[in-house]
């Protein structure tokens, strides 16, 4: 990770978040924001390769900043840290575009693990978070086992949301799979539409329903 962009408003919580980071980028560059309006602010002039971003802000909601880095720069992950654990605040994030959700209640040495996991294109999903998602799309899925069958994606889909999942970027995939990081462009979004996803977590998890890991 080359740039990080860090979002908190509390200053020794930024701190330690910040050490965290470090410790397991040591030579990321980071940009320290404690307000919404600052991060957005240099969201036209830094590309991100991954934002650890809290919710509760004294000028609005950090969902918004990951919206909008979803739709100014797709290619970065945006993870919320955050002490809120309820549906309320989780789901909005994920559906804006969070690829993680990491609980500041946790131990230092668990964030650590989670934060890891994300060079190893895992989403950083804390176990509370993991269990909630899961059995949020298991009780979506209930009333809509008789209604409809699993939505049929092509190969060359499958490959792309694979790679997805897993956390490449968009050139990465291109180059992966030889398309232009347009066309992989116009792949996820046919994908999200037809898994009725907006999010990296999201489709991560229906990569896994569908069997992709297996692959």
């Amino acid at each position: 990770m080359n740039h990080i962009l860090l979002l908190e408003d509390l200053p020794e919580i930024r701190a330690w978040l910040k050490s965290l980071v470090l410790q397991v980028f040591p030579r990321a560059q980071i940009t320290e924001c404690s307000r919404v309006h600052d991060a957005l602010a240099h969201l036209p002039v830094t590309r991100f390769e991954l934002a650890l971003i809290d919710l509760g802000l004294p000028d609005g909601s950090g969902t918004d900043v990951v919206a909008a880095l979803r739709d100014q720069q797709p290619d970065a992950q945006s993870v919320v840290v955050t002490i809120h654990d309820d549906d309320e605040h989780l789901f909005p994030a994920l559906q804006a575009g969070a690829y993680g959700y990491i609980l500041k209640e946790q131990p230092r040495e668990l964030i650590t693990e989670q934060l890891q996991r994300i060079s190893q294109g895992e989403p950083p999903l804390s176990p509370s978070i993991a269990r909630k998602v899961i059995r949020h799309f298991a009780e979506q899925a209930k009333p809509a086992v008789n209604a409809m069958p699993d939505v049929a994606l092509t190969e060359r889909e499958s490959e792309v949301l694979l790679r997805v999942a897993k956390g490449f970027t968009l050139p990465e995939i291109g180059v992966q799979l030889g398309l232009s990081r347009h066309t992989i462009a116009d792949y996820v979004k046919q994908i999200y539409r037809k898994l009725n996803v907006s999010s990296r977590a999201e489709a991560a998890l229906e990569a896994q329903r569908l069997g992709l890991f297996r692959r």
